[in-house]
């Protein structure tokens, strides 16, 4: 089997033609030398000597057995991610970020602070409003019994009244 129509096979597979679309090109002839090698380049590693064995053909599809050998890496690029190299911090920049750091704390604990005590002022008038509902409601069933008791004592005289003229 030729590369070419090997390339076709792998491109066939849901897995390897989504590998396939993000690294290989879409050429539709590979490079001469290639061609002749029998190597497939991935932009990653050259593959040689690999074997591919048709399993079975079947209406819903063929299978297929691909046998690679390990890759090489001669002519790749190289892969080596390199970080840059981080200077250590002088202790005028260590203290600054402490100074700061410490600064946020405070004022993280100032808005904690601030906040509970406007809840507690909530509360308190809650409570004030409650109590003065309280008391309001206290005063006016005392008058209602003082108004009660004044209309009692005025009804008892009218009767004594009635009674002392007939």
């Amino acid at each position: 089997m030729n590369v070419a129509a090997y390339r076709e096979k792998m491109r066939e597979l849901p897995l390897v033609s989504l590998f396939c679309s993000c690294i290989l090109p879409q050429n539709p002839e590979p490079p001469a030398e290639q061609k002749e090698a029998g190597v497939v380049d991935l932009n990653l590693c050259n593959i040689r000597d690999m074997e591919v064995i048709e399993l079975s053909k079947r209406s819903s599809g063929q299978a297929f057995e691909v046998i690679l050998k390990p890759p090489t890496f001669d002519g790749g690029p190289e892969l080596r991610a390199t970080t840059p190299p981080r200077q250590k911090p002088s202790l005028e920049e260590i203290q600054k970020k402490l100074d700061a750091a410490q600064e946020r704390r405070k004022c993280q604990e100032a808005e904690l602070l601030k906040h509970l005590a406007e809840r507690r002022e909530h509360e308190r008038e809650v409570a004030q409003k409650a109590l003065t509902k309280e008391r309001q409601e206290h005063r006016a069933d005392a008058h209602k019994e003082q108004r009660l008791m004044h209309l009692n004592a005025s009804q008892e005289k009218l009767q004594e009244e009635v009674r002392t003229r007939t």
